[in-house]
């Protein structure tokens, strides 16, 4: 699995949005900017501005994230115990992060800490994959099993809907909340499905049997060309300031 192909893949789904988000929080004058869960870079390598930081838990992830965005300053550490002082940043991201911890509302009371007073904490995509919508209904067990799945793995794969609480919970002012625009409204590329479905394959190779994963790809390559498939996974950002 080509995981910076994936967070590419996200990145490109969210980037009108980051633009708008960036606009609204003067990022291009911002002195100091962190992206926690910075993974390979995806997000880093776009992102301009005086001194960008990344933060990730994985060590091979950054020394990929040093390749594609090499004048970030990069450092592994853990979203739940941010190892920066006190109000240093003026704006504090996550992209696809806060399903993957733990303590989700502990990560944004660090992100908040983090962040200097008047500054912007931003939450750019959190999924709800218990609200995911498969047509026909044939594939809809792809939606069940991939929520299983990510659960084993230990994320919580409905944190979207809850991502404004989380917020409140904080202690974070809310500016803006939403949901980003369906990614599956349209048919794939090539390209992005094959993506797609390495993903799913991924995520489902140990729990189940490779014949079933198999024929319900094809059952779903053959949806797409009818014209039938319908895939949506709500996806949600949130911003505020501190």
């Amino acid at each position: 699995m080509n995981w910076h192909s994936r967070y590419t893949q996200q990145a490109n789904w969210t980037r009108e949005l980051r633009k708008y988000l960036f606009l609204k929080t003067k990022l291009k004058t911002a002195e100091r900017v962190l992206e926690v869960g910075c993974g390979t870079g995806a997000i880093l390598k776009e992102t301009q501005t005086t001194t960008l930081h990344g933060l990730d838990i994985q060590p091979a992830a950054l020394i990929e994230a040093q390749v594609h965005a090499p004048n970030a300053s990069l450092t592994c550490g853990d979203a739940l115990s941010l190892p920066y002082h006190s109000k240093c940043f003026d704006i504090t991201f996550c992209h696809f992060l806060l399903l993957w911890v733990s303590d989700p509302e502990r990560a944004l009371h660090e992100m908040k800490r983090v962040t200097r007073e008047g500054g912007y904490i931003l939450a750019l995509a959190e999924p709800d994959y218990s609200a995911r919508v498969d047509k026909p209904a044939e594939l809809a067990v792809l939606g069940r099993w991939q929520t299983e799945s990510l659960q084993k793995q230990g994320a919580n794969p409905s944190l979207g809907g809850k991502l404004a609480e989380l917020f409140y919970k904080a202690g974070i002012a809310l500016v803006e909340t939403g949901a980003i625009e369906s990614q599956g409204k349209d048919a794939p590329n090539s390209a992005e499905w094959e993506l797609e479905w390495a993903v799913l394959e991924n995520d489902l190779a140990e729990h189940i049997p490779e014949a079933k994963i198999q024929h319900l790809k094809k059952l779903d390559e053959n949806a797409w060309t009818r014209g039938e498939r319908i895939l949506h996974v709500p996806t949600y950002f949130a911003w505020g300031r501190i």
